[in-house]
């Protein structure tokens, strides 16, 4: 029972990646839209006179906890009265929780337009993905914002919800993409969410802690594999989030790209520390880095399916 578990769970990965490829993100009534919502009448019913950590900590809780538990409840009911339809649950909330092909359809139209020459429309299209400033960004600037945005968000989006799936099926992938979407809402360190969004930032950090070292490891062995461990090693511990760090910097340094350095927040221009070794990058490099991404997801599925074979093999 359990190698079929096993073998049923891959193929349920297999499912909703293909499905993720397949339709994209739910245009209508998605779950996660929905979550971000509700996310945001609790933090502003709960963080009027911006409330301290504790009452953070009990707001993730309160909005987490009961839609991972529930969604492990029908799993387990499930798997009770079919292994076939826990097995078609799980794939279905793994897609819901995958963005790759998200990534891909806000990213690829700012290629297009970067290479038709039209500023204007890179620049909207670039301010949907990033927080930082755009309006008087020009082509390197964007690029170079698109490309950063891909890498890190495939961690979030991609690999480390792969990862939790695979640790703990469906109702893992759900607790980390809500976990990550909490972290993308509350975690700034602005004066009203500094403190009740540190709880939010820090589980976070927690949970991304292994997938994004995997995520680097998989940039650096689908690149240029020696400067995208030389730039992990020396790059990331300069960088401030201890998991984008190591994802950004040894995935520019595998595409050949300088990225980090300058960039204007809120008006305030910022000189953030390197990223990678090489040239600027310009429009064709987002192709480039959605293609790092895509081979570096092939190889986490020929990874497990190895894995699941040579459990098979030694297990039977």
């Amino acid at each position: 029972m359990l190698l079929l578990t096993g073998a049923l769970m891959l193929a349920c990965l297999v499912l909703g990646l293909s499905l993720d490829l397949l339709l994209g993100e739910a245009r209508r009534w998605h779950p996660l839209v929905g979550f971000g919502k509700l996310a945001n009448a609790l933090e502003a019913r709960w963080n009027r006179d911006y409330a301290g950590r504790f009452k953070g900590g009990v707001a993730w809780a309160l909005i987490v906890l009961p839609l991972v538990l529930a969604a492990q409840f029908i799993l387990i009911w499930s798997a009770s009265y079919s292994l076939w339809l826990a097995a078609l649950l799980h794939a279905f909330l793994l897609y819901f929780c995958l963005g790759l092909r998200s990534l891909y359809e806000h990213t690829a139209p700012i290629a297009v337009a970067l290479q038709e020459g039209d500023l204007a429309t890179a620049r909207r299209l670039t301010s949907y993905i990033v927080s930082r400033d755009t309006g008087e960004a020009n082509e390197e600037d964007l690029a170079k914002a698109s490309v950063e945005s891909l890498l890190e968000n495939g961690c979030d989006a991609v690999f480390g919800t792969l990862f939790w799936f695979v640790v703990a099926g469906g109702a893992g992938a759900l607790l980390y993409r809500l976990a990550n979407t909490l972290d993308a809402m509350w975690g700034y360190k602005t004066p009203r969410l500094l403190r009740f969004g540190c709880v939010a930032a820090r589980l976070d950090d927690v949970l991304n802690w292994l997938p994004a070292r995997l995520t680097a490891v998989s940039y650096a062995l689908m690149g240029n594999t020696r400067l995208a461990l030389q730039c992990w090693r020396q790059q990331s511990p300069a960088w401030p989030s201890p998991n984008a760090g190591p994802v950004m910097a040894s995935g520019a340094g595998a595409l050949g790209l300088a990225l980090g350095g300058r960039a204007s927040y809120d008006g305030v221009v910022e000189q953030r520390p390197p990223l990678g070794l090489g040239r600027a990058a310009n429009a064709s490099d987002i192709a480039r880095a959605w293609h790092l991404l895509v081979r570096s997801t092939c190889l986490w599925i020929a990874c497990l399916i190895l894995f699941g074979l040579f459990g098979l093999f030694f297990l039977r």
